[in-house]
């Protein structure tokens, strides 16, 4: 991948996350669903909706710099979905909660990194109402992990106790 300047590479990295975030909808209905955990369940939900807005919010970031909202494939999304697919197939109960959990806190982690990068890109190129809306999504991912890491530690408390 040659890019020719730091603009270009803004774009870039928001076509990454407008693919992610895509995926991840659909990604976070599933887990939701594969769920029993009920802290867990909903946090997932809630966070499906908040990334459907995530979604509408890049394409907005798109317009402000110009740019067709487009999608370019993230190797990492890619791995992070095949791995859980193949998890699943081959598990279920409390062992596919907690794996669940663990997931998402993988794709947070990847998403705070991505936002992280395209929203100081975007303050230094003077973009300064999309690198607003961009830190507002880096906050929404930083609480979701938050919110996964608490659900997380609540649930192998309880394992710990039923044990």
């Amino acid at each position: 991948m040659t890019t020719d300047s730091t603009e270009q590479l803004l774009v870039d990295g928001l076509k990454e996350l407008y693919y992610t975030e895509q995926q991840l909808v659909d990604a976070l209905e599933t887990l939701a669903d594969q769920t029993d955990d009920e802290d867990a369940r909903e946090a997932f939900s809630e966070h499906r909706e908040e990334t459907q807005e995530h979604v509408n919010r890049l394409e907005e970031v798109f317009s402000q710099l110009g740019e067709e909202p487009q999608e370019k494939s993230e190797k990492v999304v890619d791995a992070l979905i095949e791995e859980h697919e193949e998890f699943a197939s081959e598990n279920d109960g409390e062992i596919l909660d907690r794996y669940n959990i663990a997931a998402g806190q993988k794709t947070e982690h990847y998403e705070i990194a991505a936002y992280g990068n395209v929203t100081s890109l975007a303050q230094k190129l003077g973009h300064d109402e999309a690198s607003d809306m961009l830190a507002e999504t880096l906050r929404e991912e930083q609480s979701a992990l938050d919110e996964l890491s608490q659900a997380g530690e609540q649930f192998d408390q309880q394992a710990t106790a039923d044990d």
